[in-house]
């Protein structure tokens, strides 16, 4: 197909919360490719161990490219154990830099159960605001229902899940067959 007539991939909402001392990061399963579902069952939220501390990461954006960032970052975290940000900060700088990895297209949102962070390939890492992170295709429904959210008691949990429920029922590249991990720090 010429890159003209390329639909386009699209899908994925994936959202981090933190509360009371934990960070949920849930992501739902659906992969379009223009207005078809290629697959609803897509696992785009992982927990990483590198050198025996826990990390969970989210992604939305190709596959490829996010697993390509996800073992960048674990030999960042490798080589900075402990230091979440800066290896964010560092794994940043080679994907704004190097030629290869200019051309990947992703975005993570990153915790350790303490800092929660969103990378992304124009050498951002931001750390959000009002503790909820969002991005994907229905990143900003989740968030904006994230952000309401935080005025009521739920857990981090319950809101992630509520948010990207609400994400589902207005986004059509969102389901709601969701992979939820929670961390504490």
């Amino acid at each position: 197909m010429a890159d003209e007539q390329f639909p386009g991939w699209h899908g994925t909402t994936i959202i981090g919360v933190r509360r009371d001392g934990e960070v949920v990061v849930a992501g739902d399963g659906q992969v379009s490719l223009g207005q078809t579902v290629i697959k609803g069952t897509a696992r785009k939220v992982r927990r990483l161990s590198p050198g025996g501390r826990d990390v969970v990461c989210g992604f939305a954006g190709s596959t490829a490219d996010a697993f390509t960032l996800l073992e960048r970052l674990e030999k960042k975290l490798e080589a900075a154990p402990g230091q979440l940000t800066r290896a964010c900060v560092e794994l940043a700088k080679d994907w704004r830099t190097d030629k290869y990895l200019q051309k990947l297209e992703a975005m993570l949102i990153v915790t350790d159960g303490t800092t929660l962070l969103v990378v992304t390939g124009a050498g951002d890492v931001l750390e959000p605001e009002h503790d909820v992170a969002a991005i994907g295709s229905g990143g900003n429904f989740a968030l904006s229902a994230a952000r309401g959210l935080m005025e009521t008691d739920l857990s981090a949990e319950d809101i992630a899940r509520k948010a990207m429920a609400i994400a589902a029922d207005i986004c059509v590249y969102t389901n709601g067959n969701l992979t939820v991990e929670t961390i504490r720090g």
